[in-house]
């Protein structure tokens, strides 16, 4: 497929596939026709006597100062280079790359009166892989991400930096070695460029990327030490979940159904006289079913905020823009918030779950060894998750729950979203290494049910697992066996589905 910026939706596949390159994307003649009727209504309104927000008039508390038009482009090329005052360590450079693609998108869309040459020069950004680099601290979502998008944009002015074989080069060296002449920004297109929320929305999309997989591997992992607990399969039947049918948890419990399918191991012990398993087993799809809830509400929103316009002001005649706060990142700083907390919750019950495989529980020796005493077995990786889950804790504190004031009062509510983003992208990090100390033990443990099989899915993990790490008989050093099983992990090795 081509994607038409400006025209066609985007959502999470399709804006990684552009990212990844997988799929065609183009200015279409429709996007151009938006590009230039647009761009036509800010000249008309640059060249005119009557103030403008961002067209004739300087920003934030400058708003009330006009300028000359013989001092419009110079206006623009300083609102850059006095924005881009980020801070600290770049971002990736893959997120730097949504921040281009989406802006592109929202470019297109023909509110915005920015020239076709301008979005021209940042397709070209992105056809040749020359991606900018962007600091990951200075934004406070409104403004929309000034600090981020100045940066990404500087090189259009010779200014800034590139990524070039994963080492930071200066932009005027490869423009000049691509044969690209720097730009003059015309009026509006400073605003336009660094007005938005495209640092916010490219942390969520990475961050929906990274969930949408662990998601499904928590439930394949809880599956698994299930197998080990030999836990009952009666808690996820679809009559009872028919009776509170939240979407997340009945998915999730059709689910764990299915990795339970033809198991010997669970079989082998249907009749057994255990009434109930403690709730990190029994409740997985509550749990993981609500962490799968916020998942759903952040990708609505992010694809809403993905076919958006978020500058400011929106060109909608050509004797009106409109100035409004359609840059401020609320509606996304909020539900990245709620999703950290869900994020975070799959580790806090995956860690519990380690602690019982631990305890000794139904036919399972105590640190999961057979030479308990002189070893310590399977004890100590456990600091580990409990470090993890309280790191991730600590990341749990809403950003956008504060404001500071910024721009002398103008801006005096803001949403703090990129910090939201980039603690969510931070709490995924640590679920994939206590995800990935889970499966050891859980694989470890489904050792003492043999010569008993597990179903076919999880027989399949369990091999993916012995591949790369053995079963544990004696003490040995374990944090080659972890950094293996946290490889496994963020290379989605597993089968989940």
């Amino acid at each position: 497929m081509t994607f038409k910026y400006g025209v066609d939706r985007l959502n999470l596949d399709i804006v990684n596939g552009i990212a990844d390159g997988s799929i065609e994307a183009e200015l279409c003649q429709e996007a151009l026709d938006k590009i230039n009727t647009s761009r036509q209504r800010v000249e008309k309104m640059a060249a005119s006597d009557k103030a403008v927000y961002g067209i004739n008039t300087g920003f934030g508390p400058l708003c009330d100062t006009q300028i000359s038009p013989e001092d419009t482009n110079l206006l623009q090329k300083n609102l850059l280079i006095t924005h881009a005052v980020g801070v600290g360590e770049p971002i990736a450079k893959a997120i730097s790359k949504l921040m281009l693609i989406t802006k592109v998108h929202a470019l297109s869309q023909g509110f915005s009166g920015i020239r076709l040459e301008t979005v021209e020069r940042m397709l070209a950004f992105i056809e040749l892989d020359l991606i900018p680099v962007v600091p990951e601290q200075g934004s406070v979502g409104a403004s929309g991400d000034l600090a981020p998008l100045s940066h990404l944009f500087l090189p259009l002015l010779g200014e800034g930096e590139f990524w070039q074989d994963g080492k930071i080069v200066p932009a005027a060296k490869l423009l000049s070695e691509h044969g690209l002449e720097i730009m003059e920004l015309h009026a509006k297109e400073g605003l336009a460029l660094i007005n938005g929320t495209q640092f916010i929305l490219s942390h969520g999309i990475t961050a929906l990327t990274k969930m949408r997989y662990l998601l499904n591997l928590a439930d394949m992992t809880g599956a698994m030490s299930i197998e080990g607990m030999q836990g009952s399969e009666q808690p996820f039947r679809d009559e009872l979940h028919q009776t509170r049918a939240f979407k997340g948890n009945l998915e999730v419990a059709t689910r764990m159904r299915s990795f339970f399918k033809d198991s010997q191991n669970m079989a082998d012990h249907e009749e057994c006289d255990r009434v109930q398993d403690p709730y990190s087993l029994r409740c997985i799809p509550q749990v993981h079913g609500a962490s799968r809830n916020a998942y759903y509400h952040l990708e609505e929103l992010a694809e809403i905020e993905m076919n958006s316009v978020t500058d400011n002001p929106i060109v909608i005649s050509s004797e009106e823009a409109i100035s409004g706060g359609s840059f401020h990142g609320q509606p996304l700083a909020m539900v990245l918030d709620y999703t950290s907390i869900a994020a975070a919750e799959l580790g806090n019950i995956s860690d519990r779950r380690c602690y019982l495989l631990l305890e000794g529980l139904h036919g399972l020796p105590r640190l999961l060894t057979s030479a308990g005493g002189l070893n310590s077995g399977m004890m100590i990786p456990q600091y580990a998750t409990a470090a993890l889950v309280t790191e991730n804790k600590s990341l749990c504190f809403p950003p956008s729950a504060d404001s500071v004031p910024t721009s002398m009062g103008q801006e005096d509510h803001v949403s703090m979203g990129s910090i939201s983003g980039r603690k969510l992208n931070q709490i995924l990090g640590n679920l994939e290494k206590i995800l990935a100390i889970e499966l050891m033990y859980a694989a470890q443990a489904i050792e003492f049910r043999r010569p008993n099989k597990c179903s076919d899915i999880i027989e399949e993990n369990f091999q993916v697992i012995r591949a790369k790490v053995a079963k544990l008989e004696e003490d040995r050093l374990l944090k080659p066996d972890i950094d293996a099983m946290i490889a496994l992990v963020k290379s989605q090795a597993f089968t989940v589905k």
